[in-house]
């Protein structure tokens, strides 16, 4: 698979340098699916530049999302017809934009979009992110069809997690890549 067909989505506010998601995107060659405004995000406008960027691929790419970017994986599946352009995704930490503080943050991605994604799909969740609940990852990863992985204590697994290149996670997408 070609490494320009691996798409890394990042949530609020984009990621920082240290993040999982740059580490990755520096080191093998994947691209980040830039947005216009990653301080207010727009779920219309970021379901478009997915639609846009997965269109260009000369291959069916595979999605790696954090945080705001799995709900955006979600939303697009939802109404996209091109789905069938997506091979398989790496959700990591999925905010509850519909939990009280959450959906004031980022106002316009409730609610959460919950039918099966058409393709495979791994879903790494920790058991004290402060912005998702256990029992609710657990929601969201049946209600998508996707396998869970429980990554542990370990906060909003980001840059602040202490990740570094998170290679059991790496191992986890290498595994999506070849399907």
């Amino acid at each position: 698979m070609n490494s320009r067909n691996v798409l890394i989505l990042p949530g609020w506010q984009n990621s920082g340098p240290e993040h999982w998601q740059s580490r990755w995107e520096r080191a093998h060659g994947f691209t980040r699916v830039e947005q216009h405004d990653w301080e207010r995000p727009l779920r219309g406008d970021w379901i478009a530049r997915l639609e846009d960027v997965l269109l260009s691929c000369d291959e069916p790419a595979v999605l790696v999302a954090h945080s705001l970017g799995c709900i955006h994986v979600a939303a697009w599946a939802a109404h996209s017809r091109n789905t069938h352009r997506v091979k398989a995704a790496l959700l990591v930490a999925p905010p509850d934009v519909e939990q009280d503080g959450v959906r004031e943050m980022l106002p316009g991605w409730s609610p959460i979009p919950l039918q099966t994604l058409p393709f495979k799909t791994v879903l790494f969740a920790s058991s004290d992110d402060p912005f998702c609940a256990p029992e609710r990852a657990r929601r969201f990863a049946a209600a998508w069809g996707a396998e869970l992985t429980d990554a542990g204590p370990r906060g909003h697994l980001n840059a602040e997690s202490g990740l570094g290149d998170w290679l059991q996670a790496y191992a986890e997408l290498q595994r999506l890549m070849r399907l």
